[in-house]
C-alpha cells in the first residue's frame, strides 16, 4: 500500500479516535515517544528516538496496582492496562528489541501481565531508516536499517510517500481497513533498492564472541576496559534491551501503591545485600556483567544477543566509551 505523505496527519489523526497512538515528537530538542491525538504533532523525520522505545510496554516507572485500607478491610486495585495502541513510527532496532525483551517477561520461569497485556494489545508500525546515524551498527546483529522483525506494519521512505507493508495478521487487517491505494511496480521496486543497498556502517563481528567471553571471566582485560568509566548508567538506561527493574511500596496513612521502576546493572545499589555486601563492588565487575549479559548469558538462556545495535550508548556516553571497540579489542585478545 502507499500512504501519501500530505495524507499522513489525517491518517494518523483519523487512527487516534480509535486508539491510543504513540508517534516520535519533537520536545526540547528531543525525540520521544509520546500519545498524539492530532497527526500534525507527529515528527517522522527523526534518526532515532532519544530513549527506547521499550518504554511503551515496559515504562520507566509503573503502578503495578493500589491498595486502600479502611474499616472493610483491604481494597486492591490491580493497574493492569489493556487499552489498544498503535506505535506509530518505530525504528527497526527498537522493533526488535521488543523481540528480545519478550524472552524475559514471558518464559517457563516469569509470566509479566503487565507487560505481557500491553504486547498484546500494541501494534507497532516500524519505519525502515534511509540514513543510519555513525553510531548505528545494527547491522551487525541480525537486524538493519530496513529489518521487519517486530513490526506489524513497516514502512519505508521513497520521498513524497510511504510504501507500507502488512507483515502480521494484524498489521495486515489494519492496512485493508485503512482504505489505501496499492503500491505500483516502481514504488515496490524504489523500495526494495533502498531496503537492499542501504546498512549501517558501524560494524562489529560477534562471530564466536559468546563462546570466547565464557572462558574470559577473570581475564585481565576487565582491569582496563572501566577505567574511565563514570557509572553515570546512561548506557543502560538508554539501551532498548536492557530490563533491569526496582520495585518499591509507597504509602500514606491507609493508602499506597507497588511501583516499578528502571534499575540498572551499572549501579552499586542494584546488587547490594542486606548485609552490606556488595558482590559486584566496582565499575570493573560492573562493566564485566554488562557486557557478559548482552553477548553470552542472554546469547545462553535464549539464543539470541541482547544488543540490536541503535547505537545510543555510544553516541550518549560521556566518556565516550564505546561498546564496538570494546568487543573488537576482545576478539583481539589471546
Amino acid at each position: 500500500m502507499i500512504i501519501n505523505k500530505s495524507e499522513l496527519a489525517n491518517l494518523l489523526t483519523k487512527l487516534a479516535a480509535d486508539y491510543r497512538v504513540m508517534a516520535p515528537v519533537k520536545k526540547n530538542g528531543l525525540v520521544e515517544f509520546a500519545v498524539i491525538k492530532n497527526g500534525e504533532e507527529a515528527c517522522l523525520d527523526y534518526t532515532n528516538s532519544k530513549k527506547p522505545g521499550k518504554e511503551i510496554l515496559f515504562p520507566q516507572s509503573e503502578e503495578l496496582f493500589n491498595y486502600t485500607v479502611d474499616a472493610e478491610g483491604v481494597r486492591m486495585q490491580d493497574k493492569v492496562d489493556p487499552t489498544a495502541t498503535i506505535v506509530f513510527g518505530m525504528r527497526p532496532c527498537d522493533a526488535k528489541s521488543l523481540v528480545l525483551l519478550d524472552n524475559v517477561f514471558k518464559n517457563d520461569q516469569y509470566q509479566d501481565v503487565y507487560y505481557l497485556t500491553r504486547r498484546a494489545n500494541t501494534l507497532i508500525v516500524g519505519l525502515g531508516c534511509n540514513r543510519p546515524a555513525s553510531t548505528c551498527f545494527c547491522s551487525s546483529l541480525g537486524c538493519g536499517p530496513f529489518a521487519k522483525e517486530g513490526s506489524d506494519i513497516f514502512l519505508t521512505d521513497l520521498g513524497e510517500s510511504y510504501l507500507a507493508e502488512g507483515i502480521s495478521d494484524k498489521g495486515k487487517e489494519l492496512l485493508g481497513k485503512l482504505g489505501l491505494a496499492a503500491a505500483d511496480a516502481a514504488a515496490r521496486e524504489a523500495a526494495a533498492q533502498l531496503q537492499q543497498e542501504t546498512r549501517a556502517d558501524g560494524s562489529i563481528n560477534i562471530e564466536g564472541l559468546s563462546d570466547k567471553l565464557a572462558g574470559m571471566f577473570e581475564h585481565p582485560y576487565w582491569e582496563r576496559l572501566h577505567e574511565k568509566c563514570l557509572g553515570c548508567a546512561a548506557c543502560t538506561y538508554l539501551c532498548p534491551t536492557c530490563h533491569c527493574f526496582d520495585i518499591a511500596d509507597e504509602a500514606k496513612d491507609c493508602n499506597g501503591c507497588r511501583v516499578r521502576n528502571w534499575d540498572a546493572c551499572m549501579f552499586p545499589l542494584f546488587t547490594l545485600h542486606g548485609s552490606g555486601h556488595n558482590p559486584r563492588p566496582n565499575n570493573k565487575a560492573r562493566w564485566r556483567q554488562r557486557l557478559m549479559h548482552k553477548f553470552n548469558y542472554f546469547v545462553e538462556r535464549y539464543n539470541a544477543t541482547a544488543c540490536v545495535g541503535c547505537g545510543r550508548c555510544i553516541k550518549n556516553c560521556p566518556v565516550n566509551l564505546d561498546i564496538r571497540q570494546a568487543l573488537a579489542d576482545i576478539r583481539a585478545l589471546d
